[in-house]
């Protein structure tokens, strides 16, 4: 069994030929929000490989879906899904902390979709109400994320060069105790600082944004 996170659209047969080539059955597909700034292939990677196409159950869409709920666990044999509800990004956002039981009890790392950045955090005017989002943001990292132990890898959606964030690095992973220490948005010292650093001097929204949305939400 296996799951597959934020799949673009154009990378679906590359999921269907990685699954055959080990062997492993695709279970699930999740999507960590509805993206904006790409095609999602989840729903289609889902209905090529027999799988679940899971969204937070807030998620706004046309279609159906398998609905996730915070602190829900998901297990793969040896590896459990925890389903953290981080909104702020969007408002269905969700981060996905790990535990791989043949390596120890803990938790291994967090797939953080486009709430944490390494040395950013998401921007939170996509769906609109720009300084209620960036006040869930805050609350999401501070009460869901900054809680987990600091040597949790993260792994963001996207690093430098994408549009969801401003300020993202060009590495792809970090740890919580590294982005606690040097990512500028976690040392703010109120949620007051923290919302006027994130809303002020957005980068333009993607071109094609509305059209994605729509896509995405099967609107289109």
């Amino acid at each position: 069994m296996s799951a597959v996170v934020d799949p673009r659209e154009d990378d679906v047969e590359s999921y269907i030929e990685f699954g055959k080539l080990k062997g492993m059955k695709i279970t699930h597909v999740i999507d960590t929000h509805i993206q904006a700034d790409h095609l999602s292939g989840g729903r289609t990677l889902a209905i090529r490989a027999g799988a679940d196409y899971c969204l937070h159950r807030s998620a706004d869409v046309t279609f159906d879906f398998t609905p996730l709920t915070d602190g829900q666990e998901i297990v793969l044999g040896n590896v459990t899904i925890k389903v953290l509800h981080t909104p702020g990004h969007t408002p269905e956002s969700i981060s996905l902390l790990v535990t791989d039981r043949t390596r120890g009890p803990e938790p291994w790392f967090l797939l953080t979709g486009d709430t944490l950045f390494v040395g950013a955090v998401g921007r939170p005017d996509l769906p609109g109400h720009v300084e209620a989002s960036a006040r869930e943001l805050y609350c999401s990292l501070q009460s869901k994320i900054l809680t987990l132990p600091g040597y949790i890898e993260i792994y963001p959606t996207h690093f430098s060069g994408s549009s969801c964030g401003k300020g993202m690095s060009g590495k792809p992973a970090s740890t919580l105790a590294f982005e606690k220490r040097f990512n500028p948005f976690l040392s703010l010292p109120s949620e007051a600082e923290f919302v006027a650093a994130i809303t002020r001097d957005l980068p333009p929204k993607p071109a094609e944004l509305e059209m994605t949305l729509r896509r995405n939400q099967g609107r289109a």
